[in-house]
């Protein structure tokens, strides 16, 4: 059974930062358009977070790092992104060439358009707007590979095989910590607590205004029914990170009351 999917019309190499990127199989950052820079990756608790602002538009970037095309479905707050159902990786979503890579700027509206993301609080956010409130704050990249086909590219199937039998082989956590050697040095470990309430208001994803974005349709058969590897990223305010402890509160400097040995003249 084939499956229709999206792809994109163009793809372009937009990452330039891989300390913050997260996945193995692809690698996804998120990237603030209004500040124009890729945003920081913290991790803490066994999880990957990015900060946002309020108000400020971003885009999730994708970039195919397999020598053959995947799909991925992608969620931004338990919505797919694509057809603004509830989230399931079964759902429709983005076919990537290999090494391709592309940035994912909104709601897809048509195969020219989407509505631009945007931080917005959570009230205010498409999820919660449309009734579903309860997984605001999170985007998630589910990822694909193609079922081969014996009569075609016998070399490119033997070297898919090939990458299957290595991450079979590296077990069930080998995913995990290709990951984690991706998070930028700002990374924070600390154990696992249950986090204070926020500071503020929790952020979500807005419905933004329309900009052009154009792909087409084709054919994509997954080799499995469930994904290949799953990438999750939460991201909120600052200040409610710093609440979680996902970020350490800057230290303070205090006046010492001995800095010097003698007193200096003034000019």
């Amino acid at each position: 059974m084939r499956f229709t999917h999206f792809i994109f019309a163009i793809g372009l190499a937009l990452l330039t930062a891989q300390a913050q990127a997260v996945g193995s199989l692809v690698d996804v950052t998120v990237y603030d358009r209004a500040e124009n820079r890729t945003l920081p990756v913290y991790f803490h608790g066994g999880r990957y977070y990015v900060v946002g602002k309020p108000g400020n538009e971003y885009q999730v970037t994708i970039r195919n790092r397999q020598s053959a095309d995947i799909m991925t479905v992608v969620s931004v707050d338990g919505v797919n992104a694509v057809s603004g159902e509830t989230a399931h990786w079964s759902q429709t979503g983005y076919v990537f060439g290999a090494g391709v890579s592309y940035a994912i700027s909104g709601w897809r509206k048509s195969l020219q358009h989407v509505a631009r993301f945007y931080f917005t609080e959570l009230e205010n956010s498409y999820a919660a707007r449309s009734g579903r409130p309860e997984n605001v704050g999170v985007i998630g990249v589910a990822v694909f590979r193609r079922k081969n086909e014996p009569t075609v590219g016998l070399g490119r199937i033997w070297e898919q095989k090939r990458e299957a039998h290595r991450l079979e082989s590296a077990g069930p956590n080998a995913s995990a910590d290709s990951m984690a050697d991706n998070v930028a040095e700002k990374s924070i470990r600390q154990p696992a607590a249950s986090p204070p309430l926020p500071a503020e208001k929790s952020l979500g994803t807005g419905h933004g205004a329309s900009e052009q974005a154009p792909v087409r349709y084709t054919n994509f058969e997954r080799a499995s029914a469930t994904p290949d590897e799953v990438i999750t990223l939460y991201y909120d305010s600052y200040r409610n990170l710093q609440a979680q402890g996902v970020i350490r509160s800057p230290a303070v400097a205090r006046p010492a009351p001995f800095p010097g040995q003698f007193v200096p003249d003034i000019n």
